[in-house]
């Protein structure tokens, strides 16, 4: 078994010193055991164009990441110039004025970092004028770039970001980091940025396109990371479009399926595979897909559990279909598992974009039972536009991102969060 990465107690502790509160927030969202409420929090500011992207929160510091240009608190008053990343006061939604770093691409993803920073990833090549392509570490306190993480892509972009605390994995679409050879996926030490010589599983054959990593979900206990996208192999084993790590090995685990082999999109979607997360027990996840425009067999625009159990073939312990319509995004907690996207419908697997029977209405956001799969009776709406790609637990509500600006019947534009009932 390959060693983990370092990640000092001291640089553990350095890390929860953060402005508006010294309390400690762990890598993964909070869990909750009932569903939050119907009505929106009235503090949270709006984003006024593009989308959010990824939200995180460290202590009372709530990070917003996406392709956008302009924010307002909300009050509506002065509206503030920003560039894809802000940050906030959580429970009064008070814009840090003082976290103002100037990145000049989108931000797809936002994790925490040691030593009071986040890490984000995206699309992006500087940060403050400085070369920082697809990554970097910046400062809470003022969202100065951290100079002591020092990776970079050597070429593509960053998809998604995944942390345990002692080690930082990077998806994307790129074929090294730091001028260390890596295809779509790596581990970091979330200090300096060094690429993990140990960790280095291989995916390869694309089933259409290049060869990226579109999402990653870790464990509660760091011990798996799944990952989607275009591969259809890794480490030479087949895995269409979705595999388990053991991240003390870097090795595949048995898990596999076929539920992901089936064809649900068009020749310009090179993956419909969409968001991951684990429950809070680590024992299942959940998975949400898009796809093309017509309606086809399998698990296409869906959100589906499988166990995490390291076992060959495997079929999903319950799925959940639209009907036709996009998901982004899943939020697991003990009480619900959360999606969002543009969908109109849920519990419609009869459904060819219409109400087939059975289905509930469900506007660009739902909640479906952990044991079941069937839709709870939360149904808050949103506008659906592209659909909410953003949706983030924290231990007193559920944040939801996205590119529309109604949720609830209210107006929270591309940023709102329901409070625990």
């Amino acid at each position: 078994m390959q060693p983990r990465l370092p990640f000092t107690a001291l640089a553990l502790g350095a890390a929860l010193l953060l402005p508006h509160s010294a309390a400690a927030v762990p890598a993964h969202a909070a869990d909750h055991d009932s569903v939050v409420g119907e009505r929106p929090v009235r503090w949270t500011p709006h984003v006024l164009d593009g989308a959010v992207k990824d939200i995180v929160r460290v202590g009372d510091t709530v990070v917003v990441a996406g392709d956008f240009g302009r924010v307002s608190e909300a009050d509506g008053g002065r509206t503030l110039d920003v560039r894809n990343v802000f940050a906030f006061e959580h429970g009064t939604g008070r814009i840090l004025r003082g976290f103002t770093p100037d990145v000049d691409g989108p931000v797809l993803s936002v994790v925490p970092g040691p030593d009071g920073t986040v890490v984000i990833g995206g699309r992006f090549r500087s940060v403050d004028g400085a070369a920082a392509r697809g990554l970097a570490r910046l400062r809470l306190s003022d969202g100065a770039r951290d100079a002591r993480f020092r990776a970079a892509l050597d070429s593509g972009y960053t998809n998604r970001l995944a942390t345990d605390g002692s080690s930082l994995y990077v998806g994307g679409s790129f074929t090294g980091i730091s001028g260390t050879e890596r295809t779509g996926l790596a581990r970091l030490d979330p200090g300096t940025g060094a690429v993990d010589p140990g960790f280095t599983p291989r995916i390869s054959e694309p089933r259409r396109g290049s060869l990226r990593v579109q999402e990653l979900a870790l464990s509660p206990d760091g011990g798996r990371l799944a990952i989607n996208g275009t591969f259809t192999k890794v480490n030479g084993l087949a895995r269409h479009q979705i595999a388990v790590i053991d991240t003390g090995s870097g090795a595949p685990t048995r898990w596999s399926t076929s539920a992901y082999e089936a064809d649900c999109d068009y020749t310009g979607l090179h993956t419909y595979m969409r968001q991951m997360d684990f429950a809070p027990d680590g024992s299942w996840f959940a998975v949400v897909t898009a796809g093309g425009p017509e309606v086809k067999p399998g698990l296409c625009k869906s959100v589906a559990r499988f166990e995490s159990d390291d076992t060959a073939n495997l079929d999903p312990t319950w799925s959940n279909l639209t009907g036709g319509d996009s998901l982004y995004s899943v939020e697991v907690t003990s009480g619900a598992v959360y999606v969002g996207g543009h969908q109109r419908w849920m519990d419609n697997e009869k459904g060819r974009l219409d109400a087939g029977p059975g289905s509930v209405g469900r506007e660009g956001i739902a909640a479906v039972d952990p044991r079941t799969g069937r839709a709870l009776p939360w149904n808050p709406g949103r506008t659906r536009g592209h659909g909410a790609e953003a949706l983030y637990a924290t231990s007193d509500g559920l944040y939801v991102g996205s590119d529309t600006e109604r949720l609830a019947g209210e107006y929270h534009a591309r940023l709102g969060m329901f409070p625990l009932a």
